[in-house]
């Protein structure tokens, strides 16, 4: 199993897609968003002008390739004068509460060409195993506990793949399929294309496309931003799209943060030159019986507290009270000594059979 933790947060925004790989297990992941949309209505389906914000919880425990999410939107729009069903001028509310989690079926592993001192054509060819993407599934349902004006019909699923090429160190591209509100009125199929190239350790900008294929309509959006990590566990970032929506456009403009809890503890097993699981050896083996066996030597003639030793003479006393006319005929207990000479006759016959 490949590790999903990196030593750095890695977020999904400011873009609308998200990576194939999980936060890591230990991991307390928030994500948010501040957004405000534009839009010259041209159809009683849009709203002109709109306000929210978007959380994105995400979390790993089990297995480091499985996560699970929680994604809210909760914002505030102005109702098209068009809409004769609605009087009032603005109206809020969740417009998006999902719940779900995706799992990493594949992860495409590179050749470490820094090790190619022979060759520099070879140290700096292209990996063609980078054209292959690592692959993650999505599995999760949209709630309907939502405002009245973005209600659906039922509790809809939602599945999607989620792909992701590291064409190099600096520059990968993600590619995510979204079959969503099936079952509903409202169902539809998207796509999205990331492209993010990190100009530094802490500097980064993507470029994204976004395409939604609804029963009535066609939405797409072209974006790009730039996100900044601030520290090891937190990250500022701003985006600016232009949307088509039908016969309407417009542009979105956002401002976010996404800050991680890290709890995560890496389990790990020592290995050898040739990647084999190292196991100890029968002299360590008998090192450490050696070191346990005077360990206990030590502890015996350790001076103990006057509380212990008042202690030790009732149970001894309880001890003699029992045994009565039948204790004649038991076996006498083991003296200290007698254990400790004992012991060390099995440690030379230990050591000569090693020895042998």
């Amino acid at each position: 199993m490949h590790a999903q933790y990196t030593n750095v947060i890695n977020s999904n925004k400011p873009g609308f897609s998200e990576s194939p790989y999980s936060v890591g297990t230990g991991i307390y992941q928030f994500e948010s968003n501040l957004f405000y949309q534009d839009m010259n209505a041209a159809s009683a389906d849009n709203s002109p002008q709109s306000l929210g914000i978007d959380l994105l919880f995400r979390t790993s425990f089990f297995l480091e390739k499985l996560e699970f999410s929680t994604h809210l939107t909760y914002q505030r729009d102005q109702v098209n004068p068009n809409n004769t069903f609605i009087t009032d001028d603005f109206m809020s509310g969740l417009s998006n509460a999902t719940i779900g989690a995706k799992y990493l079926v594949f992860q495409q592993e590179f050749t470490d060409k820094t090790k190619e001192i022979r060759s520099w054509k070879r140290r700096t060819a292209f990996d063609k195993k980078r054209l292959i993407p690592s692959v993650a599934v999505y599995a999760g349902f949209n709630t309907n506990f939502l405002g009245e004006l973005y209600k659906t019909s039922k509790v809809s699923p939602k599945l999607g793949v989620l792909l992701q090429n590291d064409l190099s160190n600096d520059f990968n591209v993600i590619t995510n399929f979204y079959y969503d509100k099936m079952g509903t009125d409202a169902a539809e199929f998207s796509y999205i294309i990331t492209g993010t190239y990190s100009f530094s350790d802490r500097w980064s900008t993507f470029f994204e496309n976004q395409g939604i294929f609804k029963k009535e309509r066609k939405d797409t959006n072209i974006g790009t931003g730039i996100a900044f990590l601030m520290t090891t566990n937190l990250q500022v970032n701003a985006s600016a799209r232009g949307q088509f929506e039908g016969d309407s456009t417009g542009y979105y403009a956002s401002l976010g943060v996404s800050y991680r809890i890290n709890r995560h503890r890496d389990s790990y097993i020592e290995l050898d030159d040739d990647g084999n699981p190292i196991e100890d050896s029968p002299e360590d083996q008998l090192k450490k019986k050696k070191k346990n066996f005077f360990g206990r030597i030590f502890r015996m003639f350790k001076k103990k507290d006057p509380a212990e030793k008042g202690t030790e003479k009732e149970t001894t006393k309880k001890k003699k009270k029992r045994r009565g006319f039948f204790g004649l005929f038991k076996k006498k207990s083991e003296t200290a000594l007698e254990k400790i000479d004992r012991e060390i006759k099995e440690l030379e016959k230990e050591i000569k059979k090693d020895g042998n």
